[in-house]
């Protein structure tokens, strides 16, 4: 019998986290007055709640319109749509994401162009961009990932060089500022998720931002079925479909934007306590600061495991010996989008990867991002943020929990790891 927890040992923490989502009396007599005024989504669109959220969420991210919608890959689905990406257009995107980034891409027929990402934020390497651009590049897909933003400064030189449009992806960035300018609002649209892991969820959600009326108008025709916008001020009129977000769902999400600030406080003050108690801790990493975020979006927490550093034991047996000491830790949170099994891409269903090509583009194996590899399957472990959430003991029982682990390393040599092998079998059922 060992030490540690997953060889026999007692583990460090049986208390459970603080949950996520948190549900409040507010929410409740939110989802009463959606019940009890019968209008229930649908139609008159936009619904009372959904239109009140969305405006208030654009001005939090210091952007001029704002509209839900049902999930937030739509969300980047309309804002492809929006600023015009047609059939056979290339979108650069960032080899490690979740696969909802790029989906969207091929749902308009568009053409996605993966580029590595900066390993010291693990978000899309702007300094790669302009080897990826061709004459059918017509938009940069960044995204913000944990608790980091992409180069936005050079992005968006890159794109105003060559012409392009930019689609944020904030699904991990609500409340976040990049030099005081809200997550979002910098490109030509941002794209937010509501999906039940987010700092905010109405359990499945979306929005999309702005500051530009043309391309919300075509949003809100585009998810309306078609329908004219509201102002109707540029009269385009488009296929458009039922990405309509219910008023059940927009009730919840109220609450949680007022009560955003203060999570993201004490998530804030929590992780730099336990940045406190990792700096110079042997076989870990942090990802580097950023002094142009000037407000943090504190999503899921990410740090580096170096196993050359600590006897070259494996990083899956690091998380599966930290998840039996009671702390959840993801390493295969996400994968390079061109490796995932989520990702089975067929040219035979995306006709653009064909067209004028004597043979299709083969997305799966025509890509190799070194540094997004090696963040997928050797280095990056994840936190969810609602750990954060609580109290310093918690903070203080994550960073003990890695001591721990660490200090007994080498009990994880040659184990059997099931739990090892049960990461990979859970990811498809995870969403981010």
């Amino acid at each position: 019998m060992g030490k540690l927890a997953i060889t026999g040992g007692k583990p460090l923490r049986k208390t459970p986290f603080t949950r996520w989502p948190i549900p409040t009396k507010s929410e409740s007599a939110a989802l009463k007055d959606v019940l009890e005024s019968t209008l229930w989504g649908g139609q008159p669109f936009p619904g009372k709640h959904a239109a009140a959220f969305a405006a208030k969420f654009a001005r939090v991210h210091t952007a001029k319109y704002g509209q839900c919608v049902n999930t937030g890959t739509v969300a980047i689905q309309a804002a492809l749509k929006a600023i015009g990406i047609k059939p056979g257009d290339e979108v650069v995107v960032p080899a490690y994401t979740w696969e909802g980034t790029v989906g969207p891409v091929l749902l308009v027929n568009a053409v996605p162009v993966f580029v590595d990402v900066d390993p010291d934020t693990y978000c899309l390497d702007a300094r790669l961009i302009e080897k990826a651009i061709t004459p059918k590049t017509k938009a940069i897909l960044p995204v913000h990932l944990g608790m980091r933003f992409a180069d936005m400064d050079e992005i968006l030189r890159v794109a105003s060089k060559h012409k392009l449009k930019v689609v944020e992806d904030c699904a991990h960035a609500h409340g976040g500022m990049w030099k005081g300018k809200g997550a979002g609002s910098m490109g030509d649209m941002g794209a937010f998720s509501f999906q039940s892991s987010k700092l905010i969820t109405s359990g499945e959600g979306g929005a999309v931002i702005t500051n530009n009326l043309e391309y919300m108008e075509l949003v809100e025709s585009y998810i309306n079925a078609g329908r004219a916008s509201l102002t109707d001020k540029y009269k385009k009129r488009i296929i458009g479909f039922n990405y309509r977000l219910g008023e059940f769902q927009a009730a919840v999400l109220g609450a949680q934007l007022a009560r955003m600030p203060k999570q993201s406080a004490i998530r804030e003050k929590n992780m730099r306590q336990f940045e406190a108690r990792m700096t110079k801790t042997p076989g870990i990493g942090l990802l580097k600061p950023d002094p142009r975020i000037t407000r943090l979006a504190p999503y899921g927490y990410v740090m580096k495991y170096f196993a050359e550093k600590v006897s070259d034991i494996p990083r899956a047996a690091f998380v599966a010996a930290m998840q039996l000491e009671g702390v959840h830790c993801d390493g295969l949170f996400y994968e390079p989008v061109y490796k995932s099994s989520l990702f089975p891409v067929d040219a035979t269903d995306f006709p653009a990867l064909s067209w004028g090509r004597e043979k299709a583009l083969d997305l799966r194996s025509m890509y190799s991002c070194p540094e997004s590899e090696k963040a997928a399957y050797q280095e990056a472990v994840w936190f969810p943020h609602q750990h954060f959430l609580g109290t310093t003991k918690d903070v203080y029982d994550i960073a003990d929990a890695i001591h721990k682990v660490l200090e007994n390393v080498e009990e994880l040599r040659g184990l059997d790891h099931k739990a090892i092998r049960n990461q990979r079998l859970g990811r498809a059922d995870r969403e981010s």
